[in-house]
């Protein structure tokens, strides 16, 4: 089924919708954020995205100050995982100034809102949810963010299918606008992730789920994770977007720049493009290569009317003149007499044949 996220229709029959998630990539800084937006819609991006979280509603400073160690990406970051979520949250003010500057350069706006008051605070500028990975299985704020009556959009990096399956059918229960999104939650920016991606559980949750549009939340620098998720049905990608790797902060290193998001969004139109139509049929700029390409029935030397024609009698050559026996008609044509004389080389006709 088709979905509308603002004024944009969402679906296999669609152009692929771009999300371009800014996340922290503002470092705290209104004027980088609303920069970002415009840059993110001249790269081609349909939305930009945003989170709203407190950080003492996301994560617990005790929790991960008493871990053995840092892990993942955490473990490369020079602050506490609290502080850096701290510095990171986006104060509530700024959510109207976002939706207007979206509003200003024609980009649709987008956070991931990751606590109950934040979902009440955001609620009125969005034209849909975007679920992080690590919602999955907290069902309490799916079901509430379904019922908000938009479109839902949710990842499902580090997640079993069992994990999957109760998330969407909660939030199927509620809302049918929904778009599953692969993702793959290793945010290292490292080469051998492309060995996790798993671009074919697509095919599955086309196979389970088979209302619900298809999505790509993909945190590699490449356009091959994008173009084959595109194959595979998917018509929502979502990436990490900054004005440059080489910045400080948690997100920057495996986010696009706009030049790489330009060209993801080009080769992705290209493809859509080759993908066409399911439908096998003769292409109007293949109209005249099947004549010279294409074989027809031709007199293999000169044929006097009268006689007969046997197979020594008959060559299979291009071109496939219009109007010409085509060669999976060369039995019928055995056997048949010549109405009139056939010069050597010339094209067989139903007319020039009788019984």
């Amino acid at each position: 089924m088709d979905i509308k996220i603002g004024n944009t229709l969402i679906g296999p029959s669609h152009p692929t919708y771009f999300i371009a998630d800014i996340a922290a990539n503002h470092d705290g800084d209104l004027a980088r954020a609303k920069e970002l937006i415009q840059l993110a819609k001249d790269a081609g991006a349909d939305a930009a995205k945003f989170q709203n979280f407190k950080a003492p509603k996301i994560v617990s400073d005790y929790g991960f100050t008493h871990m053995n160690s840092a892990v993942s990406h955490q473990a490369t970051w020079k602050k506490s995982v609290f502080q850096v979520y701290s510095e990171a949250s986006i104060p509530s003010n700024w959510t109207k100034i976002l939706k207007e500057e979206c509003d200003r350069v024609g980009i649709d706006y987008f956070t991931s809102p990751y606590d109950f008051e934040s979902i009440e605070e955001v609620d009125a500028y969005l034209p849909a949810y975007k679920i992080g990975s690590g919602e999955i299985d907290w069902i309490e704020s799916l079901q509430l963010m379904a019922s908000k009556g938009k479109p839902v959009l949710i990842a499902t990096g580090a997640s079993n299918i069992g994990e999957v399956q109760k998330a969407v059918h909660s939030i199927l229960a509620i809302n049918h606008q929904l778009v599953l999104m692969q993702c793959n939650t290793n945010y290292t920016a490292s080469p051998e992730n492309y060995d996790h991606i798993n671009l074919n559980v697509l095919k599955t949750y086309a196979a389970m789920f088979p209302s619900v549009v298809l999505g790509l939340s993909d945190h590699t620098h490449g356009n091959a994770t994008v173009l084959g998720a595109v194959t595979l049905g998917a018509r929502v990608i979502e990436r990490h977007f900054t004005d440059s790797n080489d910045r400080e902060g948690p997100d920057h290193k495996f986010a696009m720049n706009p030049a790489d998001w330009a060209s993801m969004v080009k080769e992705t139109r290209l493809l859509e493009r080759a993908l066409g139509s399911a439908d096998k049929f003769i292409t109007p700029n293949e109209q005249e290569t099947q004549v010279v390409q294409r074989r027809c029935l031709r007199a293999a030397r000169e044929i006097k009317a009268g006689e007969v024609l046997t197979r020594e009698s008959i060559d299979v050559l291009r071109p496939a003149t219009p109007g010409a026996i085509k060669p999976d008609q060369i039995q019928a044509v055995i056997g048949t007499r010549a109405a009139v004389d056939l010069p050597f080389g010339k094209e067989l006709r139903w007319t020039d044949l009788v019984a």
